[in-house]
């Protein structure tokens, strides 16, 4: 098992949190459980899937993963005991995945639990708003329990009744040949879709779903230092399903900052040129810089050189999930005028003849690597 790419057979990145592991997982187990994705591939994507949440759903293996390259630290993974999501007790990501598709009782599995879609929203926010937080307020266009109905799907209670193949249980079970013998599954009862009832006459609102797409209003809070590109989660709040004991999706809010006029974020930090007179560079003097929080004023000593940077602690954005802020970086950038009269020609000719020459530095040092070139 050593040298494989959990990271990148669940889809999330090396910092992820416990809850996009565990979001990506779920996601991932749903779309190719056995169960429900009959494709040649299905049952080793499954079993990959489940062996690399069972790693980093712990953070004990996790951060011996990271370390080591195994869960067990240097040693590798249990003295070749094998997988510890198959042996010593340690069933891991396979709990995990019977408690998304299924109920436990006392006498073995369950009617199968429904599971609402995700949803994706986009929301897009200023470079202010991702800085202090923010509270949008989105409209998302999901499933509800039909009101007509209740869910059943049916057009009144007389016109749905106890599937017959799988006695009300919405699983079946099934004997297979496979490479470890015969083994039986209880899976998904196809007559029925799991739901342990068969519809005769549908509800003409919904038309034998048991859900209706209704438009709703959602608050989602932005926290302070969130980033072009994250994704926001906010769990039971997608697609509802028909039945009462349903498990309602998530949704999901992609994050869009809008370009600000004047700052450019990297990170944490913020960075602005900003243009003065070459005449305020060589004399001194104030000017505005833009924040955050308006502008403030930037002193210039005399004799400032174009392209000299500023930094200006704690004006930059929030750590997000952390402490301390960012810093705003203010590069000074120093601009000619694009024309003089013949007058400021003349006072530039003799205020260029007053100046020593030695204070040029950077061209006396330039003319002498040209002449040694020569």
């Amino acid at each position: 098992m050593a040298n494989k790419d959990y990271y990148g057979t669940l889809g999330v990145n090396k910092n992820a949190s416990e809850d996009e592991i565990k979001a990506a997982y779920r996601g991932l187990a749903k779309k190719y459980h056995p169960d429900l994705n009959k494709t040649p591939e299905a049952a080793e994507k499954f079993k990959e899937i489940n062996e690399a949440y069972s790693v980093l759903s712990d953070k004990q293996k996790r951060a011996n993963y990271d370390q080591f390259g195994s869960a067990d630290g240097p040693q590798g993974f249990g003295g070749g005991q094998g997988f510890s999501g198959f042996g010593g007790g340690d069933f891991g990501g396979f709990e995990d995945i019977f408690n998304i598709f299924s109920n436990f009782g006392g006498r073995g599995p369950a009617q199968m639990q429904e599971e609402g879609e995700d949803i994706i929203a986009n929301v897009s926010i200023t470079l202010e708003e991702s800085a202090f937080g923010c509270e949008k307020e989105i409209t998302v266009n999901r499933n509800e329990r039909c009101p007509d109905c209740g869910g059943t799907g049916a057009k009144t209670n007389s016109d749905y009744v106890t599937c017959s193949e799988c006695n009300g249980t919405g699983r079946v079970t099934r004997v297979q040949q496979t490479l470890f013998g015969t083994t039986r599954t209880t899976g998904v009862c196809r007559n029925c879709n799991g739901k342990g009832k068969v519809v005769k006459n549908k509800c003409s609102t919904c038309r034998g779903s048991g859900v209706k797409l209704t438009s709703t209003k959602v608050k989602v809070k932005i926290p302070a230092g969130i980033d072009n590109g994250q994704v926001l989660l906010r769990q039971g709040e997608g697609h509802r399903t028909a039945s009462n004991n349903g498990v309602p999706g998530d949704l999901r809010v992609n994050i869009t900052i809008l370009p600000h006029p004047l700052l450019v974020r990297n990170g944490f930090n913020l960075y602005v040129d900003v243009y003065a007179p070459i005449t305020t560079l060589m004399l001194g003097g104030k000017i505005k810089i833009p924040t955050l929080k308006g502008t403030q004023d930037l002193t210039i000593e005399p004799l400032t050189q174009s392209n000299t940077k500023y930094t200006l602690r704690g004006k930059g954005i929030k750590v997000l999930k952390g402490f301390g802020t960012g810093d705003l970086i203010v590069t000074l950038k120093g601009e000619m005028p694009k024309d003089i009269d013949k007058d400021t020609t003349k006072l530039i000719k003799e205020l260029d003849a007053k100046i020593n020459p030695k204070a040029y530095q950077k061209t006396n040092n330039y003319n002498k690597k040209i002449s040694d070139l020569k």
